[in-house]
């Protein structure tokens, strides 16, 4: 029987303003795609990360509805799982300075994605979520969910990283 380990960082880890503010700049303006997207991270734990996008013109993909695009919808919850591993790496290395933890994620990367599509898109904005299920030391697993202004589960994902 081989022993289990516990994949989610500790509760009472706490992150500093400067990896806070560094991971906001990194994820929400150096990633260019994510600004063109309106992406905005709202909360960055450990455990989880919420973030948020407002529906503009140039995300519709049916116009007679006003619906947001399926990729549109893809490329948050993808870039949520992202940033989700970001901020699981970030909580294993607290040992380590801000700035070098946040050089970590340099070979982040997408390897699988799965998205669902439950409920059509619509509305003035969007909240997004994702937290990490599992984070080895190669891959991380994570699950994501994008939400209606409402609160109402609109689409699931489920995403891997490669991660080193």
């Amino acid at each position: 029987m081989t022993k289990t380990t516990t994949t989610t960082p500790p509760a009472a880890v706490e992150f500093e303003l400067g990896f806070i503010e560094g991971l906001k700049e990194l994820f929400e303006e150096k990633i260019v795609f994510n600004s063109v997207l309106g992406l905005k991270i709202t909360a960055i734990t450990p455990e989880r990360v919420t973030g948020r996008i407002d529906m503009k013109p140039q995300l519709i993909g049916h116009y007679s509805h006003n619906r947001i695009h399926g990729g549109v919808i893809s490329a948050c919850l993808d870039a949520m799982g992202g940033l989700a591993c970001m901020a699981a790496i970030g909580a294993r290395h607290m040992d380590e300075a801000p700035l070098q933890r946040l050089n970590r994620f340099s070979k982040l990367g997408t390897i699988d994605l799965r998205i669902d599509y439950l409920r059509p898109g619509i509305g003035d904005h969007f909240d997004l979520r994702a937290e990490v299920m599992r984070l080895g030391s190669r891959v991380a697993s994570t699950r994501m969910e994008f939400l209606g202004a409402d609160g109402k589960l609109l689409s699931t994902g489920a995403g891997a990283y490669i991660v080193s």
